[in-house]
């Protein structure tokens, strides 16, 4: 199994005593990843709240408990994978306050290279001080909870940072935290330029963050009967779902919590994505966007038809070339391009 750091080190200081549960102990990981280092939870009831299906399948095949979001308060402890963007790292750390019991204790973990000196800033001001401790290039920090040491204040303003709001002069509702959460990114405006308004039938939008893409899609194809919208984050999902409301009334459409790379449902006549592309130092990732391309070859019918926005640089034609009949590129602007796919009549 690929070491953890973060996660190694979020749990140091319960493994060396820094941070003393007693068995039994009500623990809330919230942003749960599964590891090696999660069996030091093991003899406490563990509950793991994560919203994104990769690591919430991960967390499940595990044999842990897995939500969404976890009711209620009063545990023991919180630990806290914090996400990258401040203000729906502020509201992790705000929620993880507001649910440990008087006298419980909250632990947080960053990379150093993702904010983990901001993160102690926050982290310390929000709980009055913090435990710290540095290794594996992370810094976790902790506290024991006393409503006397908390700022109160900032629980709530906090809480709030991350919540839905309108965004883009009302047309969409998005939360931070999500990618290009408050604009549409110019590759899949780029995408959408470049849709057919002739695309009809049973579609799929794979990857469809909070709907804009779908937006799009739909705005120009009056003829699509139904679509599909794969997304691994639920709190982009929901949000994608309240957005497109208003198409039930023509069409159908149904949100798909799950990992495309997993695979899809269909057959489907069309597909449209746009892959989620992250860097990992000077190498950019090609295999998520690779699994989106083979998921849709799996998922369309013979003669359906792909439509891919990527990073020009990304190496996708190969696999496009293997899994199609035929594989267009449509247009070149920006530093992305638009690929048009066609599976082949005889494939299955």
């Amino acid at each position: 199994m690929i070491g953890d750091p973060a996660l190694e080190t979020l749990v140091l200081p319960l493994e060396t005593g820094q941070i003393d549960l007693a068995e039994g102990a009500r623990v809330l990981f919230m942003r749960a990843r599964a590891g090696l280092g999660l069996s030091v939870f093991d003899g406490f009831q563990l509950t793991c709240e994560q919203s994104f299906a990769p690591d919430r399948d991960a967390l499940q095949a595990a044999g842990r408990t897995v939500v969404p979001e976890a009711d209620g308060g009063d545990f023991d402890a919180v630990f806290v994978l914090p996400s990258r963007q401040r203000q729906e790292a502020r509201a992790q750390l705000a929620r993880a306050a507001a649910r440990v019991r008087s006298g419980g204790v909250v632990a947080a973990c960053a990379p150093n290279a993702e904010g983990a000196k901001t993160l102690e800033s926050d982290f310390t001001a929000l709980m009055g001080g913090c435990g710290k401790l540095v290794k594996n290039k992370c810094r976790a920090v902790w506290q024991t909870v006393e409503a006397s040491s908390m700022n109160a204040s900032l629980i709530g303003d906090w809480q709030a940072l991350d919540a839905a709001r309108a965004v883009m002069d009302g047309a969409f509702h998005s939360r931070p935290g999500l990618f290009a959460w408050d604009r549409v990114d110019p590759a899949t405006a780029l995408l959408i330029r470049h849709l057919p308004d002739t695309l009809s039938g049973r579609g799929a939008d794979l990857g469809a963050g909070f709907g804009v893409l779908a937006k799009g899609l739909l705005d120009k194809a009056a003829k699509v009967a139904s679509l599909d919208l794969y997304e691994a984050e639920k709190r982009g999902l929901d949000l994608a779902e309240k957005n497109l409301a208003a198409y039930r009334d023509r069409m159908t459409l149904t949100g798909i919590w799950s990992d495309v790379t997993r695979g899809i449902d269909g057959p489907y006549d069309f597909i449209v994505t746009n892959p989620p592309f992250h860097q990992t130092g000077s190498t950019g990732r090609t295999d998520i966007g690779q699994g989106f391309i083979r998921a849709a070859a799996d998922g369309l019918r013979p003669g359906g038809v792909l439509f891919l926005v990527a990073n020009r640089h990304l190496p996708y034609e190969h696999t496009l070339k293997d899994l199609f009949a035929s594989a267009d590129m449509v247009a070149d602007e920006g530093g992305y391009k638009v690929i048009r796919a066609v599976k082949g009549k005889g494939k299955r």
